[in-house]
């Protein structure tokens, strides 16, 4: 992170310029990872955040937070600029900044999988190399179009996507061409404007470097007048007299003229022109920050903070049975909504976004989405319980079509009091879940004196509920039977769990035993405990670490405040709470569901990936999930660090984690969290051990640590983990789709851990014709598969809109192989006029170009040997680099 300098003005909203008091660094390698290559590394990440952080910053400097003092610029200066602290300054201490993190971290994994995804690694127009200048230019541009358009469909996550791509290449610009060489220490005028002239670009026959045989070419240009970039590889081939990128792994670099003129990093065994890598970075910072604010002018605030979620609030996400028997559960959620719309609205966290999915049988939607509280509440009254029907209702699909338009890190509440007919579409939603990171809570009213709209319930499977088990166990949620006497009451839980920086705490033991104890920790940095009984309890008792007790007893106690609801019980405690280990004891007939939850800014994020230690971009692949077999590293994001607090108090961190195999709750391994990079950025990492690859099954993780002070800190993730039996990658254009098109999609599947027999099931919502040649695959150990698909986009697709094409890959028959889900978006735009005018150059209000589409060029049904399960040279040729498994969309 780089200290704040000085304001400046020059385009759109002002913008904050940089002073890089750095040492010598290597950057434009791909994310955080790339520091173990070469440490101390300012990489594409870094660029991408810090770009981020500032404009966000010029956002909070200009907008004034309601009821609390203005932010000055000169608190700043000189400072090392983190999310976490500028938040608190702007929202309040204790303001969680989780969202705003994650999409950040949205935006700089997409960015840095540019150099790793095999449809753009290799492309010349996406990096500015081969003197492709013109052609990159387009690209980019039309990326930010794309980024315009999702976002103002409410589609961030593919916003997040699509932006990360653009700004690699605005980056790469200025390491991979000879601008900096030019003497230019500000960024190029004309790059984001597509219809104004690069000038001065080399020609095919204008020799370009002369022959540098040593790893550093200070003075190998030819020309300082001419714009031109390196050749890399082999293709395309390098004409006489050009440059190349140069570094070890540059083959072209080899032909003379040999060396080249990346500034990739300091060390001239990856950059020829090593010497001018901060100079690169400077101008690639500034250009990035431009970038953010153009995307602000355009979106405006409100827009802008969307699609960086630069709020501490959720979504509020409706699923609503309505059929005939449902009048009390839409007056609950009606009850619900209103009361967070008519507390929240206007304060900083009121909902971002709105949405509603109605569903009854045969039928499910439409999906309805507003950022405008008012707009929702009067859909939200238009819905009555009409009609009626047996059991079982659509409810899955609903949930889905929920799902797809959720942003992440939300919560989702389903209202019904059926089973679901679309059983059939438990693990793709399940998978879904993990993949938007969406915790989805069912209130399901399981009344059985109530036959109105809903015959013949005794003749229904007393399992028929347990689709709505597996995905609230794999999201994190919860399935709660209540009663229309009590569905009101239970309804507040709504409000609690939107409420803002709320985490589940970890129990011990894992499996809640009744009639033993189980105990929970409780630490300084939380609020609002609330220990949540669901069951047929006869009684309880919560004891506090000072010996305090309460028990059942309805209303306020020793400990806090205790209501009951039909089956459900909730004790909250009263601020703040005793911190040490807590116990509970529970008598009930069969096993009561326990949940303890609370408020705190402290919380972490993470994912997983392949460290890439050999090629000329070093980093870490991701993963959404680890894949059997293939040896993985656990990243960790602690968020609610924030740096001005107590100097007398040190600052919480985590020393371990613990993985547990999920529902039995049995102990798989505990590993060390190592530091990545500087300490205040919060980042950890860890090797997952073999034992948890070896199974293709779910566990929890769970951080454990101290606090400022010392004392115990623990905390879990909000949702399991799964280990995936196959790699399964599906890719598709870099660029968007045209309605009466047809567009070339990639599936590339691969086995780590021995024989697989799959079958392979395609689904595109909405339903766009997909073919393929391939309805199985049979893989040994270390073997991998690629297909092409073809996906039709009718003429009546309608422009910006998005779509999603879904691959599952199940094991034949009865194989206990679990299912793999990738997912992968698209943008449908419609086609850019060619007689679009000219933007005025001396025009105020820019807009942005249109794109140009681009589609990869053919791939081939292969079927390679994968080498070993280690992450080499060789293997990684062969692969393409592993696993971005949501395409354009991953945590």
């Amino acid at each position: 992170m780089f200290p704040v300098e000085v304001p400046l003005s020059h385009l759109g909203p002002p913008i904050l310029l940089l002073q890089l008091l750095l040492s010598p660094t290597s950057a434009f390698f791909p994310n955080i990872w790339s520091l173990l290559a070469a440490p101390g590394s300012v990489t594409h990440q870094d660029l991408t955040e810090e770009a981020a952080l500032n404009v966000t910053l010029q956002l909070f400097l200009e907008r004034p937070p309601p009821g609390r003092p203005r932010l000055r610029l000169e608190d700043y200066r000189g400072r090392t600029l983190l999310a976490d602290d500028i938040f608190a300054a702007y929202f309040g201490p204790g303001s969680p900044s989780r969202r705003f993190r994650a999409a950040l971290g949205e935006v700089s994994r997409a960015n840095a999988a540019q150099d790793f995804l095999p449809a753009s690694r290799n492309n010349p127009d996406l990096h500015f190399d081969a003197e492709r200048l013109v052609q990159g230019r387009a690209l980019l541009v039309g990326a930010l179009r794309e980024t315009l358009v999702a976002a103002r469909a409410f589609q961030h996550a593919l916003a997040r996507q699509r932006l990360g791509a653009a700004l690699h290449a605005l980056q790469d610009f200025y390491s991979h061409s000879n601008w900096v060489e030019l003497g230019e220490r500000q960024p190029h005028p004309h790059l984001l404007w597509p219809r104004r002239e690069l000038w001065s670009l080399a020609q095919v026959g204008d020799p370009t470097c002369s022959d540098c045989g040593d790893l550093s070419c200070p003075g190998n240009m030819l020309d300082f007048t001419l714009l031109t970039s390196g050749y890399f590889g082999m293709h395309p081939p390098k004409p006489p007299g050009k440059c190349s990128h140069g570094g070890h792994f540059d083959q072209s670099s080899s032909q003379p003229p040999r060396g080249g003129i990346n500034k990739d990093s300091t060390s001239p065994s990856f950059s020829p022109h090593h010497m001018l890598h901060l100079q690169a970075v400077e101008v690639a910072l500034s250009a990035s920050i431009e970038a953010f604010s153009l995307l602000r002018s355009r979106l405006g605030d409100r827009g802008f903070s969307r699609l960086l979620d630069i709020t501490p609030a959720s979504s509020l996400s409706f699923v609503l049975d309505t059929t005939g028997s449902m009048g009390e559960e839409i007056s609950a959620a009606k009850i619900q909504a209103r009361r967070i719309v008519e507390q929240r609205q206007g304060s900083p966290m009121e909902p971002v976004l709105y949405v509603l999915v109605p569903f009854h049988d045969p039928g499910f939607g439409p999906v309805f989405t507003t950022s405008d509280p008012d707009s929702f509440w009067q859909k939200l009254n238009e819905i009555h319980a009409l009609g009626g029907g047996d059991e079982p209702e659509m409810c899955l699909s609903a949930l889905e079509l929920a799902l797809l338009h959720t942003p992440p890190l939300s919560d989702i509440f389903v209202f019904t009091d059926a089973s679901p007919k679309d059983a059939f579409l438990t693990n793709r939603v399940e998978s879904l879940t993990r993949e938007r990171r969406c915790r989805v809570t069912f209130l399901v009213t399981e009344d059985p004196s109530r036959v109105q709209g809903r015959a013949r319930r005794e003749v229904l499977s007393p399992l028929r509920f347990e689709p709505y088990e597996t995905i609230a166990l794999a999201s994190g949620g919860e399935v709660i039977f209540t009663t229309d006497q009590h569905i009101q009451d239970v309804a507040a839980i709504v409000g609690e769990s939107v409420a803002g920086g709320l985490v589940t705490l970890p129990l011990e033991p894992p499996v809640f035993i009744p009639g033993e104890t189980c105990v929970f920790a409780v630490d300084r940095l939380l609020r609002q405990v609330t220990v949540r009984m669901h069951g047929d309890i006869r009684s309880f008792w919560i004891k506090n670490p000072a010996g305090v007790s309460q028990g059942p007893e309805e209303g306020r106690g020793p400990l806090g405040h205790t209501r009951r609801f039909g089956q459900l019980w909730t004790v909250t405690m009263t601020d703040p709470p005793r911190t040490g280990s807590w116990e509970i004891q529970i008598a009930a007939e069969g096993t009561p569901r326990v949940r303890v939850r609370a408020q705190t800014s402290l919380d972490f994020l993470f994912h997983f990936g392949i460290p890439v230690e050999d090629g000329p971009h070093p980093g870490l692949y991701p993963l959404t999930q680890p894949v059997a077999g293939l040896q993985t590293q656990l990243l960790v994001e602690v968020t609610g660090l924030v740096s001005r607090q107590n100097p007398e108090e040190g600052q919480p961190h985590f020393s371990h984690a613990v993985l547990r195999r999920v529902p039995e709750g049995t102990h798989l391994g505990r590993v060390p969290l190592e530091p990545v990079g500087p300490p205040e950025r919060g980042l950890l990492a860890a090797p997952l051990p073999p034992t948890l690859l070896s199974v293709p099954a779910p566990f929890s993780l769970e951080l454990v640590g101290q606090d400022g002070g010392g004392e115990g800190l623990r905390r879990t993730a909000p949702q399991p983990c799964t280990v995936a039996p196959v790699l399964l990658e599906l890719s598709g254009p870099p660029g968007f789709l045209v309605p009466g098109s047809k567009a070339p999609l990639s599936l590339h599947i691969a086995s780590f851990s021995g024989p697989q027999g799959l079958d392979l099931r395609t689904a595109v919502n909405p339903s766009f014709s997909l073919t393929s040649n391939l309805s199985r695959a049979h893989l040994g150990q270390n073997e991998s598969a690629w297909e092409r698909l073809w996906l039709e986009v009718p003429d009546s697709a309608a422009p910006d809109s998005v779509v999603m094409v879904t691959v599952t890959a199940v094991g034949e028959g009865a194989s206990p192989v679990p299912p793999t889900h990738a997912f992968l978006r698209l943008l449908v735009l419609a086609q850019p006029s060619q007689d679009q005018p000219e933007t005025p150059a001396h025009s105020a209000d820019r807009a942005l170009p249109p794109a140009t589409p681009a589609l990869l060029p053919s791939t081939l049904v292969t079927q390679d040997r994968a080498g070993g399960g280690m992450v080499d040279r060789a293997w990684w040729g062969t692969v393409g680099g592993v696993l971005f498994l949501l395409g354009c969309s991953s945590w």
